[in-house]
């Protein structure tokens, strides 16, 4: 049987239950054709015409489950009329006590049951018997039916709790499944998050680089042109750097992927040189120490140890006013330390809010294992400080 049949069949109850009903029906004649002929009844359409009314109900199992349960209760009438039962009778009273106990909940379904069977065991225990069974004793077809009868329900209760703990499994998949795409969701706003404040930390220095410089140049233009040209060249290529930062990082916010062949390398910590440099350019002393031997490090420690650097230096050139700076890079083998102090006049009435900045800060070292530091100085000015662990063997390399 194809899907198509199948589906019609469940878009159409009553119509599958007539099909089943008429199976029963079916299985009678059978087995009455398998019968010995002196065993046969003797109206033989007639017996078959109340096998088929006592397979009725079945049809109307799911439409109607009470009415059919109070057919099939009526047809218990039918050996007082006819003589002995069909046995679509039996098969109908099982189909039934399977429905009512897979169908509903255990309160009903035991009510039906109950309205099922007790007229079954009284009529077995009061009823004369046929000529087949006289010799059979009442108890015996007491038991006998309430057997039938426990079986059945026990059958619809174990398709019951199936269907229950199935729907509970599915439930719970679609809720994991919500909360799967929840938190990737939040996930992908966390990196949203952390893209903002990348780019927070590369363009916010770049700009304010070129604002001092742009300041510079136009105050020397009428007397140094030379120094002034300089200055703006060194603005041109600043602003095309940050321009192809702001390139990398909004394609990655648009597209999540970013294309390599455009991209210039990430800075490390030979760039923290020129960092230095253009920083004193602009007109901020800046003093750069190294202690210890550089060892070859981690792309992304030494990064870290890049936007630290600028970070301090583009907040020293926007808060720190008329000062001085010192940039100390330290290694010894187990850490690498970075330290950016000031003189100047250190944060403002509202320096206890944190900013982009140091959050972002404090994020990079974090994923390294390392400790941020940062406060004002007790001499006057500011303080940034950093240490990560780096594996022994690169910083030996």
């Amino acid at each position: 049987m194809t899907s198509g049949p199948r589906a019609w069949l469940r878009r159409h109850p009553l119509a599958a239950d007539a099909l089943l009903a008429g199976g029963l029906v079916v299985v009678e004649v059978v087995l009455t054709a398998l019968t010995p002929r002196e065993y046969w009844p003797g109206r033989l359409l007639a017996a078959l015409g109340w096998s088929v009314v006592c397979a009725v109900p079945v049809a109307w199992r799911r439409v109607a489950p009470w009415a059919a349960v109070g057919m099939a209760v009526a047809t218990l009438a039918v050996p007082l009329l006819v003589g002995p039962a069909p046995a679509a009778q039996g098969l109908t009273f099982m189909v039934l006590t399977y429905t009512v106990a897979a169908a509903g909940p255990p309160g009903t379904a035991a009510v039906a049951a109950l309205a099922l069977w007790i007229p079954v065991g009284v009529t077995s225990a009061l009823a004369p018997p046929d000529e087949l069974l006289a010799e059979v004793n009442s108890a015996y077809l007491v038991l006998n039916n309430l057997l039938i009868g426990v079986v059945s329900y026990s059958v619809g209760r174990a398709m019951y709790a199936r269907r229950a703990s199935t729907e509970a499994l599915r439930e719970r998949a679609r809720a994991a499944e919500e909360n799967q795409r929840s938190l990737a969701e939040r996930a992908v706003a966390d990196e949203r998050r952390r893209i903002a404040r990348e780019l927070h930390d590369v363009v916010a220095h770049h700009v304010s680089v070129m604002g001092v410089l742009a300041t510079g140049a136009r105050r020397v233009l009428p007397r140094d042109p030379g120094a002034a040209d300089g200055a703006i060249a060194t603005i041109e290529e600043t602003s095309r750097a940050t321009l192809r930062e702001m390139r990398r990082l909004l394609d990655v916010l648009r597209t999540d992927a970013e294309p390599a062949a455009d991209l210039a390398p990430q800075p490390g910590l030979a760039g923290i040189e020129t960092l230095v440099d253009q920083v004193r350019e602009a007109g901020l002393p800046v003093t750069l120490r190294v202690q210890g031997t550089p060892g070859a490090l981690d792309e992304g420690v030494a990064l870290t140890l890049y936007r630290i650097t600028q970070e301090a230096l583009t907040n020293t050139l926007k808060h720190a006013g008329a000062a001085t700076v010192e940039v100390l890079l330290s290694f010894d083998g187990g850490t690498v330390d970075v330290e950016i102090t000031d003189t100047g006049r250190g944060p403002g009435p509202g320096g206890d809010r944190i900013g982009h900045g140091l959050v972002g800060m404090r994020e990079r070292v974090a994923l390294y294992g390392g400790v941020l530091r940062t406060g004002a100085r007790p001499g006057g000015g500011f303080r940034v400080s950093a240490r990560i662990p780096v594996d022994p063997r690169d910083a030996a390399a």
